[in-house]
């Protein structure tokens, strides 16, 4: 008895001891199974424009092959989802909008190739002339590449109507590049975009957006050709990027808030600016801070810019770290903006400036007058400081501040800002 007790126990000993030694493997097996299993399960699907129909010759018309390979895009089941357009081709896209909300959590636009505006204007007949492309209400989009878009702008800057024979006099806008409208968690890197027929991106009630590393460019005689302009939205960061165009590099409009702007170089252009404000009744803005920017040759270097007659706020607003080179009218707060110097307004009224700081400022300016701060005479700017600001004439001419109702304080500028009333 004792004998088979004694084998029993042995070859429980051993079944236990290759037990210890295979249930490893086999759970090392499983592990890995599971791994490959979710990877394949959570892959980014992958949609090629070409697959769509799509030419690239910069010919054809290649908007209704995009326009499919988009809906196989939005109504994905996947959670990701990648639309790839190829390099070395060239789309011909006419105007459209390209819309969400979409199934997929995240949807990438890969830009490798060119995308080109049409070479004439005839192509937004019968459609709005202010876009070129529009994406709205498309959460967690993110395009980037190292394409190109071309709005083949000049084909509107000596006349932004869409009839060449309509007078001068029409108030008329040639389409913008690239409008992001609602469109939250977006990210745009890397691409170019160049000759917009008038704002090359406009971003309008988009909130967490960062724009980066991306160029911007069209002559610095092409009008009304801002860089990237923000409207009514919040949480915005652009950075490392390059802007050359014919207005504003970037310009904040009403409704926006929790703004950083950094590492821009910045010129030609009209600067950055925050505004124009006023001119279509009750705007705001706060929580701006531009810091760490170049800007060489532009019309103005940074400012605020509102309108007579305008109501509501612009406050808590920083420009820190600029470098200013060979700039025209490098600080600027402009309340009695009328740029056509046309029947401007006289109104008493006006958008109440506050809590504004300049710090760590230096360069040229090609004006004696590097400082002017024109504000309301009925309501005033108040809070505003100038720490470190040393802005020199390039040709060695003594320059000097204006002021109009402008109240604050400065220290360590030149030149030092005398007309700043007590706060």
């Amino acid at each position: 008895m004792h004998k088979i007790y004694t084998s029993y126990y042995a070859w429980f000993n051993c079944t236990i001891g290759i037990m210890m030694i295979t249930l490893p493997v086999y759970f090392c097996i499983f592990l890995v199974l599971l791994c490959m299993a979710s990877s394949v399960w959570g892959a980014d699907k992958t949609f090629n424009v070409i697959n769509f129909g799509a030419v690239g010759d910069g010919k054809t018309d290649d908007l209704p092959a995009f326009l499919k390979a988009w809906e196989a895009v939005c109504q994905s089941e996947s959670s990701r989802v990648i639309l790839v357009i190829p390099k070395r081709k060239k789309f011909l896209l006419t105007p459209s909008s390209i819309d969400g909300p979409c199934k997929p959590s995240r949807i990438h636009i890969q830009v490798s190739g060119n995308i080109i505006a049409p070479n004439t204007k005839s192509a937004w007949d019968g459609r709005a002339t202010n876009a070129w492309l529009t994406f709205s209400n498309i959460d967690h989009l993110t395009v980037n590449g190292h394409g190109v878009f071309d709005g083949r702008g000049h084909l509107w800057w000596s006349n932004p109507c869409l009839n060449d024979n309509t007078s001068q006099e029409t108030q008329c806008k040639g389409p913008t590049a690239l409008i992001f409208r609602r469109c939250d968690q977006l990210r745009v890197r890397g691409v170019t975009i160049i000759r917009s027929a008038r704002s090359h991106i406009i971003l309008t009630a988009c909130n967490e957006v960062s724009i980066a590393k991306i160029r911007i460019m069209s002559p610095g005689d092409s009008p009304n050709t801002d860089g990237i302009d923000v409207s009514a939205s919040t949480n915005v960061r652009i950075h490392n990027s390059l802007i050359a165009t014919g207005d504003d590099c970037v310009a904040i409009g009403g409704g926006s808030s929790k703004v950083n702007i950094s590492g821009i170089t910045c010129g030609p252009g009209h600067g950055i600016s925050i505004g124009s404000l006023g001119e279509g009744g009750f705007e705001v803005v706060e929580d701006v801070n531009v810091r760490n920017c170049t800007i060489k040759g532009t019309l103005t270097g940074v400012r605020i810019k509102t309108w007579q007659g305008g109501e509501g706020y612009a406050r808590r607003i920083a420009f820190e770290g600029i470098k200013l080179d060979a700039v025209n009218n490098p600080l600027i707060i402009d309340q009695f903006y009328c740029p056509s110097r046309v029947n401007c307004k006289n109104d008493t009224a006006a958008v109440a400036l506050s809590d504004i700081t300049f710090r760590g400022i230096v360069g040229t300016s090609l004006m004696d007058e590097v400082i002017n701060l024109s504000c309301s005479e009925t309501i005033g700017c108040k809070n505003i400081l100038f720490d470190r600001v040393y802005i020199s004439s390039v040709d060695g001419k003594p320059v000097h501040a204006k002021c109009i109702n402008a109240h604050g304080r400065y220290t360590h500028t030149s030149p030092a800002v005398k007309c700043l009333q007590p706060p």
